[in-house]
Order: C-alpha cells, then sequence, then structure tokens
C-alpha cells in the first residue's frame, strides 16, 4: 500500500499557535509520508534484486523506521489538536484515571509538561498499557526510540524545534508546552484512552 498526507487531520486556527507554525510543521509531516513510501519502495526492490543484508539495505532498513514512525506520531499529534476544546470531561474515564494513576489530574500535567522539557529533540507521550491500564509518561526521540512496544497512545505532544521556532523561536519550549495544552483535543485523547481500555487501538486518522 502506499501512504497518503492526511489532510483532514490538519488543525486550523488554533490558539497561540500560527497558521504559519502549522504550515511550517504540516511540510515536514508531509516530507516523512513521501520518505516512507519511498524508503518501503526502496527495501522491496532491494530484496527483489537479492541484496537482504547488504549494507544499503541496512541503512535503509534503520532509516524506514525512523520515517515511518515520524509519520504515525505526526498523525497522532496533528489529530489531538483542536480549536476551541474545553479542558477535559472530569467524568471522563481518562481524568479519573489520570487522578488515581499521579495523584491528581494537574500531577500528571507537570509531569507530562517536564517530560516534554527534558533537555533532548523528541516527543512527550502519555500511553496506556492495555493489559492493565496504567498510564505513564514517555520522552521519544528520534521518533523511533523510546516507544514502548503494546502501548497504546492516548496523547502526544511534539517537541523539535520545527514544532515551535516559528511562533516562540529556538528557546520557546516551555512557552509552546504552555501553549500546548490549550489546545488538546481532549475527544480524542478520551476516545484513544477508553478504547485502549476495551482492547482497540484507536484510529490515528
Amino acid at each position: 500500500m502506499v501512504y497518503e498526507v492526511r489532510n483532514e487531520l490538519k488543525p486550523k486556527e488554533l490558539k497561540g499557535i500560527t497558521e504559519s507554525q502549522i504550515a511550517q510543521h504540516w511540510k515536514l509531516y508531509e516530507g516523512y509520508v513521501a520518505q516512507t513510501n519511498a524508503l518501503k519502495q526502496e527495501l522491496a526492490d532491494l530484496r527483489k534484486d537479492g541484496k537482504v543484508g547488504t549494507p544499503l539495505y541496512a541503512d535503509r532498513r534503520r532509516r524506514f523506521g525512523f520515517e515511518m514512525n515520524g509519520m504515525v506520531l505526526h498523525e497522532y499529534y496533528f489529530g489531538n489538536l483542536a480549536a476551541g476544546h474545553p479542558g477535559p470531561d472530569k467524568n471522563s474515564e481518562l481524568f479519573k484515571a489520570l487522578e488515581i494513576e499521579f495523584g491528581s489530574f494537574d500531577a500528571w500535567k507537570e509531569d507530562f509538561a517536564k517530560t516534554g522539557a527534558s533537555r533532548s529533540i523528541g516527543w512527550a507521550a502519555l500511553y496506556i498499557d492495555p493489559r492493565t491500564g496504567s498510564l505513564t509518561n514517555h520522552f521519544i526521540q528520534l521518533h523511533e526510540e523510546g516507544n514502548v512496544a503494546g502501548f497504546a497512545p492516548v496523547l502526544l505532544m511534539d517537541v523539535w524545534e520545527h514544532a515551535y521556532m516559528v511562533d516562540f523561536g529556538a528557546g520557546g519550549r516551555p512557552d509552546y508546552i504552555k501553549t500546548f495544552f490549550e489546545n488538546v483535543n481532549w475527544d480524542a485523547a478520551v476516545r484513544r484512552h477508553s478504547e485502549a481500555r476495551d482492547g482497540k487501538l484507536a484510529p490515528r486518522f
């Protein structure tokens, strides 16, 4: 199959995040989709030509994980942004679960923000372990490093510089993180959490 850019996920009219910022970020996402398709085809061609195990194949195999997970994480990220959403529903199972896991919603929020403030490029991710229902925050580096096998993403925050430099500058990550929380599509996060608890993987588009 060939992956497509999911234009329906492109957020608009966000609070404190400009259209210019989203446009620049979206171009990078389009690049991940294009590179995923190109590498998928190149790997297939190398296999067909009997070049599996060559240094070229190994290089492309490593790059494939980076590009594909770059595509996937961006689809989750853009999918959990939306304008005009209120805060989380305090009666939702996600809100209640975060309170149980972290002591309070605010304690989770602070931990998630500090996760995103880690001195590195990468992502902050709220994951649910579908087997236990446990919610944990994780830092993902280089797209493919730090994801937990079998865990389902509930909320993703991109903290690579390209996610905020247009609006906030190179040192603007703290302000961007605050602004991110004002644009979380909690309906999407609640749905992802609910479906994972029911043994399903919520679609990212």
